[in-house]
């Protein structure tokens, strides 16, 4: 399937109990589909992936395999802080049904970056599935440089790769490397509207999750090089980017999901939102459906 445009970065609903809430997470796969998204992220940092058992992991990429039908790519989040595990992580997310593996560089280790080309490798070549590489320096200590990702993007089992750090300098460094097989991808939502209009293939947002229209909307507007509305419909959205960081993800997107009817809570160590900010997550729900409506609107047009 073609790697391209708006990706969600799903969160994982729990029930209140703390235990999957699979209803919830029928619902907003199907929330998703109808609001346009070009493929969805199960089990990534945004889903809580180190918080849920294999038996979880498994579940919930079955299923969104399952409700989505081949409609759009399925892609698991699988990396860990050892090569070994991350294969056996990856060929478990392939047993599942997900055609993609979303690969962040190991945490806390802090790999050379010889040892991150030949960790990226080797699962390319043992995991079962294509690699889409995930830098994400300000999560796992190490920052993979543009020279690095040069050295495997030629792999035939690494197709793109998801930049999370947002420099204007990296992405134009990854550009360079962007052919049919290969796609770049912004995964910071406030400058991907940049990142777009420089050529990007297109975001990989946590912020869809809630806004998948509105989203969807942004990257079609950039990627169409339509600079104008593109930065125009970005600044409504400015606001949001900036709640969406008060706490860490996925804090913030989730008190959104629980105002909308997906689910209840975190797992710990993370705890929900705090009360500090709960008048800006209701005002950004309320922001929220003002936005779908009218990104809805322009997309059916």
């Amino acid at each position: 399937m073609s790697l391209h445009g708006c990706i969600t970065a799903l969160a994982t609903p729990f029930a209140q109990t703390g235990e999957l809430d699979l209803d919830a997470w029928r619902r907003l796969l199907e929330q998703q589909l109808d609001g346009g998204v070009q493929g969805v992220v199960v089990a990534g940092s945004t889903g809580e992936a180190a918080a849920l058992t294999d038996d979880e992991y498994a579940t919930i990429i079955r299923i969104a395999a399952e409700e989505i039908r081949g409609r759009m790519p399925v892609i698991a989040g699988s990396g860990q802080m050892n090569t070994a595990r991350t294969i056996a992580q990856t060929r478990l997310a392939a047993e599942a049904g997900a055609q993609y593996a979303l690969v962040v560089t190991p945490a806390y280790v802090r790999p050379t970056q010889a040892g991150l080309v030949a960790h990226f490798r080797a699962v390319a070549e043992q995991g079962g599935l294509p690699v889409i590489l995930y830098n994400v320096p300000g999560r796992t200590g190490t920052d993979m440089q543009a020279d690095t990702v040069a050295q495997l993007a030629p792999h035939p089992g690494i197709v793109g790769v998801k930049e999370a750090k947002a420099d204007p300098q990296r992405i134009a460094d990854l550009l360079k490397l962007q052919s049919k097989d290969f796609a770049i991808f912004s995964g910071d939502d406030g400058s991907a509207a940049r990142s777009m209009l420089a050529g990007a293939d297109g975001l990989i947002s946590v912020g869809s999750n809630a806004l998948p229209a509105a989203f969807r909307h942004l990257c079609d507007l950039a990627r169409g090089g339509d600079r104008v509305a593109a930065e125009a419909w970005d600044a409504r959205m400015a606001e949001l980017y900036t709640f969406l960081n008060v706490e860490p993800n996925p804090i913030p997107v989730k008190a959104l999901l629980k105002r909308l009817g997906f689910g209840h809570g975190l797992r710990l160590p993370l705890l929900e939102l705090s009360a500090a900010h709960a008048v800006d997550a209701d005002r950004f729900t309320a922001l929220a459906h003002t936005l779908e409506t009218q990104a809805g609107t322009a997309l059916a047009a």
